[in-house]
Order: structure tokens, then sequence, then C-alpha cells
């Protein structure tokens, strides 16, 4: 089967060509349908989001407090460590030290039985976890119940933003594994109005109800997920080529099997895995450093790890209403309706910035959201003090339009995804997701004792931190736009992957007359770029 180059450079696709523009991609019944499986995969961040508002909101309700004798101070922190996300940006419950049992298991689940047999898993425990959290008559029950669903989580997490990026149309990768993390603000914005609608029923229904509704994406995920095609670069790791190519013939040209394109996502995917395999051995949890490639890879994974949960962003979401409470306002139904309108703000700049991702690039978007979170944290550390120390009420309510985010909401889980390769793509996921889990250990046990202490003069540690940010993030980050995963990993792995799939290109491909000039021209750029 032939293909045409494996590597393109610069910023146009090396697809471009073989793309089918006779008509949008709303009109295409199998891109329509492939896009309804992806949303399918979206909603597994939709429950992340959903418990991490869920919680907040919990935490402003008296019969909530009432059911569980008044949770404050250490054990506050017990129970918020236990709650699956603090941003939207993590995706983990753990025990109160942070350390899933799930972690170890959750690459080998979704890289042996399949990306799509691990989401089915954490869905049916998520189901069952939350059936037990709504039930929950005592706090121990409460902890084991929440500590099951992050234990699911962990399952559903790690292989479905892959599986989105690995089955999603190439010119649509980028914004719909870019959605994933944004999708957190639907589950959040629904939480957060759910507990605001459900307030002022006096019984124990009015966190029993959010409760049970926390269920319904993985409800859905366990009924419909058998509709989801498998990851062809999946199947092709073990061998069932004749099926991952008709996943990609189905879903990326209607059925064709010798669409242009189908070729050449087929050769590319085929020419990587054999490379990771045979030559460059890169399979093994050691493998992340052995190579420079590798390790630049885990350097950048981890910082926006930390990064995601070290803006102060934390500070914001799981402790809003002791923040509230700092700078007077105290009134729960005022705090309950602010924390709905933020995420509907939040959701909406999240969307715009993930569409965005291949027009305006990775990079420029990570350097704009750093510097505009420090330019708004900045502010946000003035009002605050302004409030503390002369009780300006103006500058406490403009403290709250000083919330801000572009990038790392939709960008760090689609950036890590797509700068690994295959053989690395699950195991690197766990190692993101872990250390975002680690930085949670700072703020669920520092951040409310800091609070406490210093008052708005905490802020000021936010601030240098992200002066921090904005260097690494302009000196480290990558730009990956406008390329396929396999271009993605010869950018970071340079000239012997780079050289290796362009010469598997040149064998196999059936365009002769201006193959040679673009594969060298395209390896050449990919090297230089590496070099920079």
């Amino acid at each position: 089967m032939g293909g045409p180059a494996a590597i393109s450079g610069g910023d146009a696709h090396g697809y471009a060509h073989l793309i089918d523009r006779s008509k949008p991609w709303w009109k295409n019944t199998r891109i329509i349908k492939l896009n309804l499986c992806i949303a399918l995969l979206l909603i597994t961040s939709t429950t992340n989001g959903y418990d991490g508002s869920m919680m907040n909101g919990l935490q402003s309700l008296p019969q909530w407090n009432d059911a569980f004798d008044h949770p404050g101070g250490g054990k506050a922190s017990s129970v918020s460590s236990l709650v699956i996300t603090a941003w939207p940006d993590s995706y983990v419950a753990a025990w109160p030290s942070q350390c899933n049992p799930a972690y170890p298991f959750s690459p080998y689940v979704s890289d042996g039985m399949g990306r799509r047999a691990a989401v089915i898993l954490g869905a049916v425990i998520m189901c069952i976890a939350t059936v037990l959290q709504t039930a929950s008559h005592s706090v121990g029950m409460f902890i084991g119940a929440r500590f099951l669903i992050g234990f699911g989580l962990t399952f559903a997490a790690a292989a479905a933003p892959v599986l989105i990026t690995e089955i999603a149309y190439p010119t649509q990768r980028g914004p719909a594994t870019s959605l994933y993390n944004t999708l957190w603000f639907l589950g959040s914005i629904t939480a957060a109005w759910t507990t605001f609608g459900t307030f002022h029923i006096p019984t124990s229904w009015s966190w029993r109800i959010p409760s049970a509704i926390q269920a319904l994406p993985s409800v859905l995920q366990v009924f419909l997920i058998w509709f989801i095609p498998e990851s062809p670069r999946w199947l092709c790791s073990k061998g069932r080529e004749e099926q991952a190519i008709r996943v990609l013939a189905y879903y990326h040209a209607n059925g064709n099997r010798n669409d242009p394109l189908v070729e050449y996502e087929f050769e590319e995917i085929r020419a990587a895995i054999k490379f990771d395999r045979e030559v460059a051995s890169n399979v093994g949890w050691s493998s992340f450093v052995k190579t420079p490639g590798n390790r630049r890879r885990l350097r950048i994974m981890i910082a926006i790890a930390f990064f995601s949960q070290w803006s102060g962003n934390n500070l914001i979401a799981y402790y809003m209403n002791k923040i509230f409470d700092s700078i007077g306002i105290t009134d729960p139904t005022t705090q309950l309706l602010i924390n709905g309108c933020l995420n509907i703000y939040n959701f909406i700049i999240a969307i715009v910035a993930g569409l965005l991702c291949d027009k305006i690039g990775r990079r420029p978007l990570f350097i704009a959201s750093t510097i505009g979170m420090f330019v708004f944290w900045v502010l946000q550390t003035a009002c605050f003090a302004l409030y503390s120390e002369k009780g300006n009420i103006t500058a406490a309510h403009t403290f709250i339009a000083m919330i801000y985010d572009i990038a790392f909401t939709p960008l760090i889980v689609s950036y890590t995804v797509e700068i690994l390769p295959f053989p690395l793509r699950a195991k690197g996921f766990t190692i993101f997701n872990f250390a975002l889990s680690l930085s949670l250990i700072f703020n669920q046990y520092v951040n409310p004792i800091a609070l406490q202490a210093l008052g708005w003069k905490y802020y000021i540690v936010y601030v240098c931190w992200l002066a921090f940010e904005v260097c690494f993030i302009f000196r480290y980050l990558i730009e990956t736009k406008n390329r396929t995963l396999e271009e993605t990993a010869a950018l970071f792995d340079g000239e012997d992957t780079a050289a290796h799939l362009a010469e598997h290109a040149a064998v196999n491909a059936g365009i002769a007359d201006t193959r040679s000039d673009r594969e060298k021209a395209s390896s050449e750029d990919i090297i230089e770029e590496v070099k920079i």
C-alpha cells in the first residue's frame, strides 16, 4: 500500500493536499458520526468537572455541613483531598496522600486491553461509586465512595483523551482533544447550578440530588461506548492491521480503503510503531529518561502539570467559599450564584482557546495565558490587599473579575497526549496525571493554612511563581500545531526519527513525482526546529 511522505515541516499539514475539500465536514455523515463518538468520550471530563464544582457547592450548603458534622480545618482538608479534581486540569481522586492505587495499572489496561476497554472499566466503577456516595450516611462512607469514584476515573481519564487523539479526523484532532479538558466546565456549570437549585430543599436531598446526577455521564458511556471505534494505532500495535485500516477508511474516507489520506495515515502509523519498537526501543518506563527527546517531553509534561495547579487556580477553586468570606461575601446563595457565573465565563474562554489552537498555535496560547495569569494575579493581590487593609468593598468585588486563564484548561491534556509517541502515550499520560496529583498535596494541605495565617500576603508567593512560569514556557515549550502525531514525535526525537520515517514513506509511496523533494525538505525542517 502506497502513501505520500510521512513527515511534514513548516506550518503546512503534510496531509493538506490529501484532504477532501469538496464539501464541509458537517455534510460528511461519517465524520459527524465520528465526532458524536468523540463527544461521548469528552464527557469523561464532564464527570470530572461536575465533581469538583459539586464539592465546592456542597461546602456552601448548610444541609451537607449538618449531615457531616461541619467539616472544618484538618477535616475539611481530608474531605477535599478525596475530591476528584481541584481545578479543570486535574483528573485524579486519591488517598489523603494523593497516591491513587489505580495509577500503576491504568496504562497497562489502556495498552493491553485497549483504550475503549479502559473507558468502560472506569465508567462502570464510577456508576457503582456514585450510588454509594448518594446513599452515604456517614463521613466514612462518603469518603470511601469518593475514593472509588477517583479509582474509576483514573482508568477512564487515562484512556479517553488518548482515544480521542488517535481516532479524530486529522484536521480536527487538535481542537477535538483540546475540548476534552474544556468540557470540565460543562460538568462544573451543571454542578454549580444544580447545587444552587437544590439549596432551598430542607432535607438531605439538597446534596443527594447533585450527587446522583454525577452518574449520568458514566451511565451514558456504559450503554453507548460499544459504538465507538477502537484506536487504529492500538489495533496496529497488536497486529490487527486489517481492522485498523477499516477504521481509518470508514471514518476518514467514507469507506474507501484506497483513499490517499487513509494510505498516508496507515503507513505513517505503521512506520512509527515499527521504529519505536525495533530501532528506538521506545516502549518502557525507563525510555522517558534514556533519550534527549523523551527527556524534553518529561520536562514539559511535569512542568505544565504543576503549573496547572500552582498558578493560584487551585486556591480559587477549592477554597472559593473561604475566599468569599475573606472579602466580605458571606451569603451562601450569593457564593453559589457567583460560582455558577464564573464557570460559564471560563467555559466560553476555554472553548474559544481550544478551537483556535491550530490557527494561533500552542506556544502563543501558552505564553499569552501565563503572562495573562501573572498580570491578573498581581491585580487580584492588589484588590485583596486593599480590602484587607482598608476595607475597600469595590476592590473586593473587582477581585472576582480577575480570574483568568486561556491555554491551561484546553491545552494541557491535548498537548501532553500529542507530544508522546504511541508506545509511551498511555504511560506518559499517567506520569502527567501523577504529577498533577503530587502538586495537589501542597495545595490541599498548605493553601488553607497559609491563607488563614497570611491572608492577602500569601498571594505574593503565587505572583513570584507565575513569573517563573512565564520564563519556563517561553524557553522550553515547542510548537506542535499542524502536525500529525507521528510528525510531532519526529519533532521531539530529531534527525534519526525524521530520517527513518521519511525513508519508510519513500519506500512505500506511490507518488514519485514530488515525493523526494517534499521528504527531504520536511525532514530538514524538523531537524532544524529541534536544533532551535
